[in-house]
């Protein structure tokens, strides 16, 4: 199945290769997606808001969405499915990055932009901020097939994976302060 999957979405990554990559974009989009490496990006930002009364709580939810994802996308799914990494499958794609990691399916890059977007979304004081991390979550996604290390389904997957750590993180978070011991 994963086979028929990825020649129907070969395609794809070759378009954007031929089609969208350019000498502008490359390098932009190369940064981008590998301040996505470890979830570099997301946890420095969840550290950031913990400086900041009004965004504690933000980026307290935002971490345990992050260990949330960390454990499905990375510690489970990824060695259940073991899909190949598309330029090992689709003839003439080119990456643009290095990925050591030899499994594709999901995108945990993807994943960890999504699950922290959704806790802040939740989280966060003002909706303009909510919404600008999920821009910055669904950049991640196209970051990811922009530099050819992922298949559409990969990163759709680990939307939707992320989007259910987000809530998740969140739930975690209230669980812990409704049972927070030194506060009664």
């Amino acid at each position: 199945m994963l086979s028929a999957l990825a020649q129907a979405e070969g395609p794809s990554l070759l378009w954007i290769q031929e089609t969208v990559r350019c000498a502008l974009l490359d390098p932009l989009m190369m940064l981008y997606t590998q301040l996505g490496n470890a979830g570099l990006l997301w946890i420095a930002l969840c550290v950031l808001m913990l400086f900041f009364p009004k965004t504690r709580k933000a980026g307290l939810a935002g971490a345990a969405a992050l260990l949330c994802s960390l454990l499905c996308t990375n510690v489970v799914l990824k060695h259940l499915v073991s899909r190949t990494r598309p330029w090992l499958v689709v003839e003439g794609l080119i990456p643009l990055v290095a990925e050591g990691d030899p499994n594709s399916f999901p995108s945990g890059h993807t994943s960890a932009a999504f699950a922290a977007a959704m806790a802040w979304r939740q989280m966060l004081p003002e909706k303009w901020m909510g919404r600008t991390a999920l821009g910055m979550a669904a950049l991640m996604g196209v970051s990811r097939l922009y530099v050819g290390v992922h298949f559409p389904s990969d990163v759709l997957c680990g939307m939707l994976v992320g989007l259910f750590c987000g809530w998740a993180g969140c739930r975690l978070y209230r669980l812990w302060e409704e049972r927070r011991p030194w506060e009664r």
